[in-house]
């Protein structure tokens, strides 16, 4: 699916010395990129081969070939009439090889321009070939003989090519100055065996035998049987397959073929060359690639180079150029260059031919394969048909050389370039109309013009009417063509020409238009330099990019298009940093920030350029995807050198994104557990090309492998982006359909804008797609999850969607907000009863709805098949009946979407016994199972059975309606449900209205409460109820004395019991350390002011028992609490100092281990490899390994011990682990966290802080203001410290930077003074005592 074209072409003549001189022989040195020449006349001339260039930043020119002439290197050792045989460059002499035909083998060193004689042959030297690795050379003399000898001239082996006849003693040898260009001897690739070919001498000199002959030895290793050979050449290919030569057919008045061998010389295969029967090969060579095969073709008119191909078993003539006969043109490939190929005439001119491989297949999905004067075409739109197969086929009068295509609004033209200078156009009928043109061949006539085109070298269509070349005039083979006298004065050179085309005959739709056309030049401009290629503007009328060679970029503005002349203008932004031969422009509309369009290349070191940029460096094959109706590019299709296969948003191109998606287009190794997706495809077969792409719905990527057949992939990419542009666009059944064909998750229809979008589309949905069984399908996939946010989240960008309506949540305010598959299938059900008549399929399908939901509506599927039912035993002939399948279908259906043991419960929950069996009959349950149940079932009365019908079924809120509601008779168990499930307590509560079974139920409520140990809620239910004596417990239990107390009061207890009862709280509570609370009892029902106030100073509630002590006129308990004060306050003073010099210690401890571990972390990070020189997993291993390192850490763990440890040992660790908790291990990995956890846990509580507050009160009311002062300081300063240290340790944690003057305690806590003095958290102060 590949076209061959011409990238440049360069031409020269050399300056021969005689009038009569011709070139006969050339070689190639392919060290110093020359071209060697020897002529008639026994002259050599040397030129520089333009080939080079191109490989560099210099530009080719029209003048790249310098000639320099070398002395006649034969007069000093041969007689007159000798002339040059053979002529061969030798790398390992590093000169010329030359024969003559009085038998002189001369070398010939270039550079020293000195000749040696190295042997004598006698008979002559008919041909000279060394073999490819230098070590042999073989020799063909004119008596038919075979030399093979060393680099140092030493005789290997001789032996005779061909069996000399019985009655002949001796042979004459005999020479003609028009010696032969082709190789009668040829060395395979490796140089272990070589063919030749020789004469059958005893039948007709035609009958030749091709010959295998072994290197080593110089034993014939094969033969082959005695065929009509055509010539004395022979070539093997350079890989060693087959071998070449050519059959002579005319007395079977056939066209010659070319025939293939094998190395044991059986033939393979042939082809025939489609020429006239006394047609003649002269030369056949194969390229370094062993893909190409060119053959010279003199024929009666004029002489042809043909290039053919192999490709899906068949060969393709996919190059002819032309020249005239009196030039007798021959040719070489480059040996280093598959795709370069250098001839020349007898004249002295020489031409190089850069060609390029492109895909054959156009914008529109159209395959256009040329071979020979046929374009076989084939719509992949249509059928993936792989060459030599087709739809239909269009017939040139001779081969064609250069194709351009024009689709565009319904119309559809080709305009073919022949290879005798003549053009072709070709109208299409519409793509739809294609299929009835299966199988036809049409006959396009060259189109009439009043000038010639030159020889066209790239051609591509302007607008519908006119087409933009590059041609060359003056050259040997474009003078080939027929000349007209307004194109003879047209001066040699390069021209980019405009022609424009008219059609004197109406297109006729449905039919194909080959005749009629007509053509004149209406411009051309004059090139200075080679062009590359050219593309149309698809931003621009009558416009076109053209690269010329070095990737620069202008841009062609026809007259038509400015109203004036033709100009060029340079595009530096657009241009490529080297020569692209494979270009194309694409138009990305409103995409692009500045153009409409982007211009791609691609060069032949696989660089992919676009914008002024590089963006793949490993690229092998391109092509541009589109699923927009105005053919807006959307994608780019790449294939790399790797053989992976990359989707590319045109997005990600325009906004740099490249990278970071795509990994510079190489493998993606997967992270460790496999996390990673791979954002490529693999193609499964070595060496395999993007040829073309399916647009549209189609999103289908055709690759093409090296045997030429073709496969056609849909990446999972394209196809998601092309069923949510469907979606888009509303084509809900198209959409529907894609998903199904390539298996897409359903969900994509709900998702692509938001499920609750879908919900008012559901009605659309349905109506469009109309097949049931569709529907069922989507129905049973939908799921709560959104797909485009997990499965396909890296294949397709969210602003392609933003487009879709998204609705707000009025617009779905009958539907779960939340769950996404009720939702969505009750807004399905409802559509398929509003849009789709009644029948069974969708009745079935309703039931799917209902089975799918989350949960499932068992219950009201149940309820629509027992409507069914009992239509079917009333028996009526109702016309409905026909409109719904029957109940036990209907049931079996159910069945198969749901769990069985779910259906049957369903149906009990609807107290339907009857419906019941039938459920469990269908699912197969066992009679002896259900039976006796359903038969006990129906024998109770009918709130009973319901009753045991939800115990069954676990619903107890439906059971104790139905047992409250069986009566008094079933109160107990009533009660004892309420009691095996508490819940339902308030349920009870709310049912039953007699005040003795609802005192009864209130106190079990109770008595629960108390067992599950929320005593406050226990007492109160309790006091409902007028338990009171279980209240008092209950509050006992919570500790709750206040309401101990008064429920005692409610009791009327004794005053004597009241006293034992508070005595014994006021221990109680003393002893869980409320020394508060007891203090209140002590005073106010016991009494006891000594031991009320002791507990108050326990508690440290200062004023308050300055209060008491005052208020009972106690001067002793007076000083005892001035006592406890200032020993208080000095404890206090004790802990502030202490806390401060903690304070500075941590954080000093802390500043040493931050610094520590930042200078190995830089010393470690400047000792790192670079990160491209390590694998995933290395770096993976390496972060985690550092991870655990703290300041003090001098090597890891190995991985291994730690996972082998066992359950035991894990849970001993944990247990350890949590009791070490508050401990600071110095060295541990969490170090740090803990310095600075522990300093945060130093910060003064509000419970210290009301404790201090009120001792500094107290002890001012005592006349000790110095002691408050005092305190009061000390405080301040360490609180200041704490909070001073912790904000500075926050501020080195989220630095790396080690600087001791910025992380200074002094400097924060004169910050924190400023800042956080007259803050909330130091409230406790009293402004008296507050320092300036």
């Amino acid at each position: 699916m590949r076209n061959l074209k011409i990238s440049w072409e360069l031409s020269s003549n050399l300056e021969l010395q005689s009038e009569n001189e011709v070139l006969r022989f050339a070689t190639f040195d392919i060290e110093r990129n020359r071209l060697f020449f020897a002529s008639s006349s026994n002259f050599i001339y040397t030129t520089h081969h333009p080939s080079s260039q191109a490989t560099t930043n210099s530009p080719l020119s029209f003048s790249s070939f310098y000639s320099t002439l070398l002395y006649n290197i034969v007069l000093k050792y041969t007689k007159p009439g000798d002339f040059i045989t053979s002529l061969d460059y030798l790398m390992e002499k590093e000169a010329l090889i030359v024969g003559t035909s009085n038998g002189l083998l001369l070398l010939y060193n270039v550079d020293d321009n000195s000749t040696e004689l190295v042997g004598r042959v006698e008979g002559g030297v008919k041909f000279i070939s060394p073999s490819p690795d230098g070590d042999l050379l073989g020799v063909i003399t004119g008596f038919s003989q075979m030399l093979v000898m060393t680099h140092d001239w030493d005789l290997l082996y001789e032996t005779a090519l061909e069996d000399p006849p019985e009655d002949v003693g001796t042979c004459e040898a005999s020479f003609s100055s028009d010696c032969p260009f082709g190789s009668p001897f040829s060395w395979r690739g490796d140089g272990k065996y070589f063919a030749t070919l020789s004469k059958v001498n005893d039948s007709s000199s035609l009958y030749k035998k091709l010959k295998i002959w072994e290197r080593d030895t110089g034993s014939l290793h094969a033969i082959s049987e005695s065929k009509c050979f055509m010539g004395d050449f022979v070539e093997w290919m350079p890989n060693g397959a087959k071998i070449a030569a050519v059959y002579d057919h005319k007395e079977e008045n056939k066209s010659p073929s070319i025939v293939f061998y094998e190395r044991n010389g059986l033939e393979r295969s042939s082809f025939s060359i489609n020429e006239a029967k006394d047609a003649t090969l002269e030369i056949i060579k194969w390229n370094c690639n062993s893909d190409l095969l060119a053959a010279v073709v003199r024929g009666e008119k004029c002489d042809s180079l043909k290039i053919w191909s192999f490709s899906n078993n068949h060969w393709y003539l996919k190059q002819e150029i032309r020249f005239p006969r009196k030039d007798g043109v021959k040719f070489m490939w480059d040996p280093t260059k598959p795709l370069q190929l250098i001839c020349w005439t007898l004249g002295g001119q020489i031409t190089t031919y850069n060609f390029v491989w492109i895909t054959a297949v156009t914008e529109n999905s159209t395959a256009l394969v040329i071979d020979d004067s046929k374009i076989l075409v084939t719509p992949l739109s249509l059928s993936v048909i792989p060459p030599p197969m087709y739809l239909f086929v269009l017939k040139f009068p001779c081969a064609v050389r250069e194709i351009a295509f024009w689709s565009k609004s319904y119309k559809t033209q080709l305009a073919a370039y022949l290879s005798d200078g003549s053009l072709c156009i070709v109208e299409l009928p519409e793509l739809e109309t294609w299929e009835e043109l299966e199988g036809k061949e049409f006959y396009a006539e060259a189109l009439h013009s009043k000038t010639g085109f030159g020889s066209i070298i790239h051609l591509i269509w302007l607008d519908s009417h006119v087409l933009l070349s590059v041609c060359h005039y003056g050259f040997s083979h474009s003078n080939c063509f027929e000349q007209s006298s307004s194109t003879k004065d047209v001066l040699p050179g390069y021209y980019l020409q405009e022609i424009e085309i008219v059609c004197s005959e109406d297109h006729i739709p449905g039919l194909v238009t080959c005749s009629g056309w007509h053509a004149k030049i209406s411009g051309e401009t004059s090139l200075e330099r080679p062009v590359i290629g050219i593309a149309p503007n698809p931003a621009r009328r009558f416009s076109a990019f053209v690269q010329f060679d070095g990737g620069n970029i202008f841009e062609h503005i026809s007259k038509l298009g400015t109203g004036g002349g033709a100009s060029l203008q340079k595009h530096d932004d657009m241009g490529f940093a080297s020569s692209c031969p494979w270009m194309s422009m694409t138009f990305i509309g409103g995409c692009g920030p500045t153009n409409p369009f982007l211009l791609f290349g691609l060069d032949n070191n696989g660089r992919l350029h676009v914008g002024g940029r590089t963006i793949c460096n490993n690229c092998s094959s391109f092509s541009f995807y589109s699923n927009s109706t105005d053919q807006e590019i959307t994608h780019l299709i790449l294939a790399t050198k790797q053989d992976l296969l990359f989707i590319v948003d045109i997005n990600d191109i325009l906004h740099g994104q490249l990278e970071p998606k795509y990994d510079n287009f190489l493998p993606v190794i997967k992270k460790r557990g496999g996390q990673e997706e791979s954002k490529c495809i693999n193609i499964w077969e070595r060496g395999a090309k993007v040829v073309g792409v399916v647009h549209g719905d189609e999103s289908s990527v055709i690759l093409q492998t090296t045997r030429g057949n073709l496969e056609c992939i849909y990446p999972r990419k394209l196809v998601v982006v092309s069923i949510v542009n469907a979606l888009v666009q509303g084509r809900f059944k198209d959409a529907l359909h894609m998903v199904r064909r390539h298996r897409i998750d359903f969900n994509v229809i709900v998702d692509h804008c938001g499920w609750q979008a879908f919900l008012q589309l559901a009605a659309e949905f349905v109506r469009q797609v109309g097949n049931l069984s569709f529907i069922t399908e989507f129905i049973c996939s939908i799921k709560n999850e959104n797909v485009m946010e997990t499965l396909y989240k890296n294949h397709i960008s969210l602003a392609f969607i933003k487009e879709a309506k998204v609705m707000g949540p009025s617009d779905f305010n009958s539907f779960d907000c939340v769950n996404k598959v009720s939702s969505v299938l009750l807004a399905v059900r409802k559509a398929l009863e509003e849009k789709v008549a009644e029948s069974p399929a969708r009745e079935l399908c309703i039931l799917t709805t209902l089975a799918r939901s989350d949960p499932p509506a068992l219950e009201e599927a149940l309820e629509r098949i027992k409507v069914i039912r009992d239509m079917e035993l009333l028996g009526s002939n109702d016309p409905r009946k026909k409109s719904y399948p029957s109940a036990e279908e209907s049931l079996k259906h159910l069945l198969w979407l749901s769990d069985a043991e779910a259906v049957y419960e369903a149906a009990l929950g609807l107290y339907d016994l009857n419906l019941a069996a039938i459920v469990a009959l269908n699912s197969q349950r066992d009679p002896k199972e259900f039976l006796p149940f359903l038969q006990e079932l129906e024998r109770m009365p009918a709130l009973l059975m319901q009753y045991n019908i939800d115990l069954k079924l676990q619903r107890y809120d439906n059971a104790l309606k139905h047992i409250v509601s069986a009566g008094d008779a079933h109160h107990q168990d009533c009660l004892n449900l309420m009691k095996n499930n508490p819940h339902l307590f308030p349920l009870g509560l709310q049912l039953i209205t007699d005040p003795t079974k609802r005192r009864l139920v209130t106190e079990a409520y109770g008595d629960h409460l108390s067992d599950i140990k929320c005593f406050e809620d226990a007492a109160t239910t309790y006091l409902c109820c007028s338990c009171l004596e279980k209240a008092l417990k209950a509050f006992h239990s919570c500790g709750n004395w206040s309401g101990v107390l008064t429920v005692a009061g409610l009791i009327k207890l004794g005053k004597n019991e009241i006293m034992q009862l508070a005595n014994e709280l006021c221990d109680e509570l003393q002893a869980l350390g409320k020394p508060g609370e007891a203090a209140k009892i002590a005073l106010e029902y016991c009494g006891d002011v000594n031991g009320g106030i002791s507990l108050l100073v326990n508690a440290r509630d200062w004023e308050e028992a300055l209060r008491v002590a005052f208020m009972h006129g106690r001067d002793d308990l007076v000083s005892e609490v001035k006592s406890a004060s200032l020993e208080c306050a000095g404890t206090m003073i004790g802990e502030f100092e202490e806390g401060l010099e903690k304070v500075g210690k941590y954080l000093a401890r802390y500043l040493a281990v931050r610094q520590r571990r930042l200078l190995l972390a830089a010393k470690l990070q400047a000792d790192e490899r670079s990160v491209n020189e390590l694998d995933d997993d290395t770096a993976s291993e390496a972060s985690s390994s550092f991870s655990g390192m703290s300041a003090y850490t001098t090597g890891t763990r190995k991985g291994s011990s730690a996972s082998i440890r066992s359950a035991t040992s894990s849970r001993a660790r944990g247990v350890r682990r949590q009791r070490n908790a508050g401990k600071i291990r110095a060295g541990s990995p969490g170090e740090e966290m803990a310095l600075v956890e522990h300093l945060k846990g130093m910060s003064l509580t509000a419970g210290a802080k009301r404790e201090l507050k009120s001792l500094l009160v107290s002890l001012v009311m005592l006349g000790n203001e110095v002691s408050a002062r005092k305190l009061q300081k000390l405080g301040e300063n360490f609180q200041l410290s704490q909070m001073a240290a912790v904000k500075l340790a926050e501020d080195a944690m989220s630095s790396d930077i080690i600087d001791e003057q910025a992380y200074s305690l002094d400097h924060y806590i004169m910050k924190s003074r400023k800042e956080s003095l007259h803050s909330e958290a130091f409230s406790w102060q009293s402004k008296v005592f507050v320092t300036p």
